[in-house]
């Protein structure tokens, strides 16, 4: 199955990623305290989602394909759940 897009779309999607790269980028010298750090999660996932949707052409595939990146996806959240948790279980951190 070749799929491939016009090149005003791809123009479009550079222009969001480089848009959502200068929010990164703005929201990172405000001092916004615990909302810096979803704030910048939900950045990088529309970030992400733009790549696999344009770049990685995951609109015109097949429902396999979809599925595994979908898997990669889920597996990237539990290797961030379990980092949380072990940022959240921790005495004290830094440690003194």
């Amino acid at each position: 199955m070749t799929s491939w897009y016009p090149p005003r779309t791809i123009v479009w999607a550079f222009l969001a990623l480089l848009a959502l790269l200068g929010l990164t980028i703005g929201f990172a010298y405000l001092t916004l305290g615990s909302f810096n750090t979803p704030l910048a999660l939900t950045i990088a996932t529309m970030k992400a989602l733009i790549v696999a949707a344009i770049f990685m052409e995951l609109r015109e595939r097949a429902s396999l394909t979809i599925a595994f990146a979908g898997a990669g996806f889920f597996w990237l959240g539990i290797l961030l759940w379990l980092a949380f948790t072990d940022f959240a279980t921790r005495p004290e951190f830094p440690p003194v």
